[in-house]
């Protein structure tokens, strides 16, 4: 079972859908995308109208004096107004709930796949419309399904390890971990591989941080781009140290991932658990 100090996952992570409220003032933002949005309405009905006109004593369209020659086409509020006004709705909308999203601290306990899975729902053309109720109803059930979210974080860090050492347990977190591919060596030194890995580790990092109850760093300053800049600066280094762990690479790529923290990973052990049951009682 998840402890009490689990479902506290992180400052900022809204506890009930009212915290959305108090912290990003929802009527204020769906007043303000109401009011955008009928601007634009009047602004696109206005554009074509002095655009008949200019056509009319040989002045020719909006697209040929107010848009840049390389950029002619492109522009939504040179189209049809009902055209225009679905597309810019849904691009202002996109940018909402993704400043929503943020701001919850919901991302925070995402790991990169849940991550990429909401950035891509979000890309789709029918995503809900910013309202009161769609809000309300997407953070309550945000709200409901967060531990969820978590733990699915952590089962994802523990399936994507590499099993090809035999002090990676399949069934559980050890003192320590063996990856492959994490660097790369060529006669100028050590480089960090960047992509699967990185998000990797930056999983990581957010898993033990939500579990210490302390904030997920930016992703400028993630684990990932920490160690980046540690190998890129100590080329001929092969240990890179911080307040979790203790990371040892060598010139056939692989790294070492040791963990400082042990009552943490007996957390994340406790989670595993809990989705496979048996396997840390046979262990």
């Amino acid at each position: 079972m998840i402890s009490e100090r689990q479902t506290q996952l992180a400052p900022g992570v809204l506890t009930d859908h009212t915290d959305v409220i108090c912290s990003t003032n929802i009527e204020r933002v769906v007043t303000g995308r109401n009011v955008v949005l009928e601007q634009i309405r009047l602004m696109i009905q206005q554009l074509a109208d002095i655009s008949a006109l200019t056509s009319s004593i040989g002045g020719k369209t909006a697209l040929d004096w107010a848009m840049r020659q390389d950029f002619r086409c492109g522009c939504w509020l040179m189209e049809k107004e009902d055209t225009a006004m679905k597309v810019i709705t849904c691009n202002l909308d996109r940018s909402i709930w993704r400043d929503l999203m943020k701001k919850s601290g919901m991302t925070s306990l995402m790991d990169a796949a849940a991550r990429d899975e909401w950035d891509r729902n979000l890309e789709r053309d029918d995503i809900p419309a910013i309202s009161e109720a769609n809000i309300l109803s997407t953070f309550q059930q945000l709200h409901h399904s967060k531990n969820e979210v978590f733990e699915r974080g952590v089962i994802n860090v523990f399936k994507s390890l590499s099993w090809d050492y035999k002090s990676n347990s399949p069934c559980r977190f050890g003192k320590k971990i063996i990856v492959n591919g994490l660097v790369n060596y060529t006669q100028w030194g050590f480089r960090l591989n960047w992509g699967k890995r990185r998000d990797q580790l930056a999983d990581l990092e957010r898993m033990l941080n939500l579990l210490d109850g302390k904030p997920v760093p930016e992703s400028r300053n993630d684990l990932g781009v920490r160690l980046d800049r540690h190998v890129d600066a100590q080329r001929t280094s092969a240990v890179f140290e911080d307040d979790y762990f203790s990371i040892r690479y060598f010139q056939k790529g692989s790294g070492h991932i040791i963990f400082k923290r042990p009552e943490l990973v007996d957390e994340m052990n406790g989670i595993i658990a809990k989705h496979y049951p048996g396997m840390l009682a046979a262990q």
